[in-house]
């Protein structure tokens, strides 16, 4: 299954997130290499938050990436949430449909 990480960012996260940049894509890698997170980034004009895509069985851990991932325990993320995220078109849909 997929689901889908959602950060809300706080106001002044460009001006604070060189801080804790380097650790927070260092524990992104890690995520990449044990084979859970696919896709991750901040959205743009505006920079308000950030979307995070990962396969796993169930949310946890998405869940657990988010509990441990040095922008939200420094502030720079204000709200966080999970969604299961049913990809039906393309190479990687969980549940692909014709």
């Amino acid at each position: 299954m997929h689901y889908l990480l959602m950060y809300d960012v706080s106001a002044d996260y460009l001006a604070r997130r060189g801080d804790y940049r380097a650790e927070h894509l260092k524990y992104a890698w890690a995520a990449v290499e044990r084979g859970e997170l696919l896709l991750a980034g901040a959205l743009a004009d505006p920079v308000d938050g950030a979307i995070l895509l990962f396969e796993a069985e169930s949310p946890a851990i998405a869940e657990a990436f988010a509990t441990s991932d040095p922008y939200v325990r420094a502030g720079l993320v204000t709200h966080w949430r999970v969604r299961q995220w049913t990809t039906v078109v393309g190479e990687h849909a969980t549940t692909p449909v014709r």
